[in-house]
């Protein structure tokens, strides 16, 4: 089992940037793939990026993609969405979490093919 916290939200103006982190308990961290969503109000979550359990594969929403980079360490224990160039409608509550398989190869982008979900952390971004 896995326990993750998110932390490293915060109000940033557009076109700034944040580094969010993804810290999780359990031995058993390096062997699930961990993905990003973000939820806004009024808005259903939706998926922004997953790195495979090895961190050699990654995957990105297309509304973030070449803006956000997913990164894990193992050693810690954490997984990191870097975002930069910040815009407005990247405003939301930001989650992540492991996948519900084990040292998969393919890489889910739906919420109900993870578990172990964190609380979150709120993301704003000013014009």
């Amino acid at each position: 089992q896995v326990q993750v916290v998110e932390s490293g939200g915060g109000l940033v103006q557009a076109g700034g940037s944040l580094r969010l982190s993804c810290a999780a308990s359990g031995r058993t961290f390096s062997i699930y793939n961990m993905g990003w969503f973000r939820q806004a109000p009024g808005k259903e979550r939706e998926f922004v990026a997953a790195i495979s359990w090895s961190g050699g594969s990654t995957y990105y929403a297309d509304s973030v993609k070449g803006r956000f980079t997913i990164s894990r360490d193992n050693a810690k224990n954490t997984v990191y969405l870097q975002m930069d160039s910040l815009k407005p409608e990247d405003t939301a509550f930001y989650y992540c979490a492991a996948d519900r398989g084990v040292n998969r190869v393919y890489l889910p982008r739906y919420a109900s093919e993870y578990i172990y979900w964190g609380q979150g952390t709120q993301v704003t971004v000013s014009s």
